[in-house]
C-alpha cells in the first residue's frame, strides 16, 4: 500500500501538493541495499490537471539533491517501457540537465512477464553523479 510506503521510504520519495493540500505529484524511490548510492525510482505521477507544468522534473530534481545531501549520490536508476514517451523525456530530460552519461539496456524481457503483450523494461541508469 502507500501508506506502507510512506512510512518506509519517505527519504527517497516526495510528494507536491496542491493549494487545497491533496497530493498533485509524487516520486517514489528506495536505495538499492547492494549499491547504497544508487537511488532507484520506482514511480512518477501526476494529475491530469496539472501535467505538462515541470512538477514531475521539480520533484525528481528536489529528491535527488534530498537524497545527495543525506547520504550521497553516485547514480540514479529506473525502469521504462519503450512506449512510455513522458517518462524517457523525463528521465533523458533530467541527465542533460545534470550533465551526466544516460545508459539504456533492456533488465526484464517483456516474456518474462505474465501478460501476452508486455514490453520489455529498460533500465535508465544516470550517472555517476559529481561527489
Amino acid at each position: 500500500s502507500y501508506l506502507l510506503w510512506c512510512r518506509d521510504f519517505a527519504a527517497t520519495s516526495a510528494v507536491a501538493r496542491g493549494e487545497d493540500g491533496e497530493p498533485i505529484a509524487f516520486v517514489t524511490g528506495y536505495v538499492r541495499p547492494d549499491r547504497p548510492q544508487t537511488l532507484v525510482v520506482w514511480q512518477v505521477a501526476v494529475d491530469r490537471a496539472h501535467r505538462g507544468k515541470g512538477l514531475a522534473a521539480a520533484l525528481l530534481d528536489e529528491l535527488t539533491a534530498r537524497v545527495a545531501a543525506d547520504q550521497g549520490l553516485s547514480s540514479v536508476e529506473t525502469t521504462i517501457t519503450p512506449d512510455n514517451t513522458a517518462s524517457d523525456r523525463l528521465f533523458t530530460s533530467y541527465a542533460q540537465r545534470h550533465d551526466v552519461a544516460l545508459e539504456k539496456e533492456v533488465l526484464f524481457d517483456g516474456e518474462l512477464f505474465p501478460e501476452e503483450t508486455h514490453l520489455p523494461e529498460v533500465l535508465y541508469r544516470i550517472g555517476p553523479f559529481a561527489t
